[in-house]
């Protein structure tokens, strides 16, 4: 899965990059997305195979905060979710504003939309950080998960752990509950101008062009929003395992296939791609 995964997102990015059909704002943040699944996964995937092959399941202090940290799992998730709100933006621009596309979505917006995801995925990451760094741990700690995963961590935490709790869930909430209302709105008003459309061809491109992004978004918050919240309201560390492998592991293999299955533009653009490394 992580050979699948990695292969085929990478496989996105350079065809993408290689076709100039295919330089503009729709798939310039897909490209993006296949990044940071590639990312996302990568940051954990590895760890847990060498642990099955090594028979350990041992991991420093310092180990974890550095799968935890800086360009790694919370980054990666933050950015997926945040380029996953901009991809929704660009589909209501495209569908409510068709005219006005071109001087909306410019490349200087696409830039400036990417850096500020970026600097909102540092920015998390980093709190995230300082915020587990501050944890007291006994010697040995055990945690019923595969990945350093925050929600696991704070429950064998000694000391006071309500402020890392509220800082944890309020993060979380905010940079998913805000994509969430962005791609909600956006969709609303997609589908008021999909309606209004007469042509029955009309329709069925729309709704075809946008339906690749909400299996994604179904996928990735349904599975990412399950695990934090059964955390809050249950304790049973295996249901979290399964939803934590669905959004880790399996969400970012079955993109690839999402947006290229049913995407003509990506298949002639891998035809290509193929021909001239031959």
């Amino acid at each position: 899965m992580c050979l699948v995964t990695v292969i085929r997102n990478l496989l996105i990015v350079l065809a993408i990059s290689s076709d100039p059909h295919l330089h503009t704002p729709m798939y310039f943040f897909l490209s993006v997305l296949s990044t940071a699944d590639i990312g996302f996964t990568s940051t954990m995937v590895p760890k847990v195979i060498w642990d099955i092959h090594t028979q350990s399941r041992n991991m420093s202090h310092a180990g974890y905060l550095v799968q935890l940290s800086f360009f790694f799992f919370i980054l990666f998730g933050c950015l997926d979710s945040v380029i996953l709100g901009v991809m929704a933006y660009d589909h209501f621009v495209a569908i409510c504003h068709p005219l006005h596309y071109p001087v909306i979505m410019n490349p200087r917006l696409c830039g400036r939309l990417l850096l500020g995801s970026i600097c909102i995925s540092l920015l998390d990451s980093q709190l995230h950080c300082l915020d587990m760094s501050q944890l007291i741990f006994c010697s040995q700690v055990e945690i019923p998960h595969f990945f350093c995963d925050p929600p696991q961590l704070l429950r064998p935490a000694s000391g006071e752990i309500f402020t890392d709790s509220l800082i944890m869930y309020f993060t979380v909430a905010l940079l998913g509950g805000v994509p969430v209302s962005g791609i909600f709105y956006s969709y609303t008003k997609i589908v008021s101008s999909v309606l209004r459309i007469s042509s029955t061809g009309g329709k069925s491109k729309a709704f075809s062009t946008c339906g690749s992004h909400l299996s994604v978004v179904c996928l990735f918050y349904g599975t990412a929003m399950g695990v934090y919240l059964s955390s809050a309201i249950s304790q049973s560390p295996q249901k979290e395992a399964v939803a934590s492998v669905m959004y880790t592991m399996v969400v970012p293999m079955l993109n690839h296939f999402i947006y290229s299955l049913r995407n003509q533009d990506i298949k002639r653009a891998y035809q290509k791609l193929v021909s001239r490394t031959v």
